[in-house]
C-alpha cells in the first residue's frame, strides 16, 4: 500500500474513532443530566421555597434518547456501510430533538417543563393551575450543558455521514482467523487418522 493510501486509511480510522467517542460522550452527559436539577421553582403559597425539577421531569425523552445514543455509539464501530449511514441519520435526528427541546427550557424556563414536578409535590394538576401557583422558575446550568452535548452529538452525526464510506471494514482480522481455521481443523483430523492407522498396524505413533 502506498504512503498516501496508508495516510487515508489512518485518517478514516481516526474519523470513526472520533465519531464513536463523541456519541458516547454526548450520550453519557445526557444520561447524567437527566438525574440532575434543571429548574428550581418558587411556589406562591410558600409551602416549598424552592422545588427542584430534574432533567427527567423537565424533558422526559432525554434519558431514553441518551441511552439510544449510547447504543448507537457502541454499535457504530462494528456496523457495515449501510448501517453507518442509518446510524448517522438517527444521531442527527436525536441531536435535533434533544437540542431543540433543551434550548426552549434553557432560554424560556416554561411552566410546561415543571408541571409534573409541581403536581407531584402539591397535588395540583393542569398547566393553567400550575402556572398560577408558580411565581418563579429559574434554570440551572444543566440545560445549557445538555444543549452543548446535543451540539456534540450533531457534530458526530454529520461526521458519520461525511466519512462513513471511507471507514475501514470491521472484523477483517476476525474473518481472516475464521478463514484459516478450516485448514487447521483438516490438518488435525488428518493427523488423528494417521495415528489411528499406525495403532491398528501395531505401531506406536509417538515413536
Amino acid at each position: 500500500m502506498s504512503a498516501l493510501g496508508q495516510g487515508r486509511g489512518r485518517a478514516s480510522a481516526r474519523a470513526r474513532s472520533l465519531a464513536v467517542l463523541l456519541i458516547l460522550a454526548a450520550g453519557a452527559i445526557g444520561v447524567i443530566a437527566s438525574t440532575q436539577t434543571w429548574l428550581t421553582v418558587t411556589i406562591e403559597d410558600g409551602a416549598r421555597d424552592l422545588l427542584p425539577v430534574s432533567g427527567a421531569a423537565a424533558l422526559p425523552v432525554l434519558a431514553p434518547l441518551s441511552l439510544t445514543g449510547l447504543a448507537l455509539g457502541a454499535a457504530l464501530s462494528i456496523a457495515g456501510t449501510v448501517l453507518r449511514y442509518v446510524f448517522g441519520v438517527l444521531t442527527v435526528v436525536i441531536a435535533g430533538i434533544v437540542g431543540a427541546a433543551t434550548a426552549i427550557i434553557a432560554v424560556t424556563a416554561p411552566a410546561a417543563a415543571v408541571v409534573s414536578a409541581v403536581t407531584e409535590a402539591t397535588g395540583i394538576a393542569g398547566l393553567d393551575a400550575v402556572a398560577e401557583l408558580v411565581t418563579e422558575i429559574s434554570a440551572t446550568p444543566w440545560p445549557w450543558i445538555t444543549l452543548g452535548a446535543s451540539v456534540v452529538l450533531l457534530t458526530a452525526g454529520v461526521l458519520i455521514l461525511a466519512t462513513a464510506h471511507r471507514w475501514p471494514g470491521a472484523g477483517r482480522k476476525y474473518r481472516t482467523a475464521v478463514g484459516a481455521s478450516p485448514e487447521g481443523t483438516a490438518s488435525r483430523r488428518t493427523d488423528a487418522i494417521d495415528s489411528w492407522d499406525e495403532l491398528s498396524r501395531g505401531q506406536d505413533p509417538t515413536v
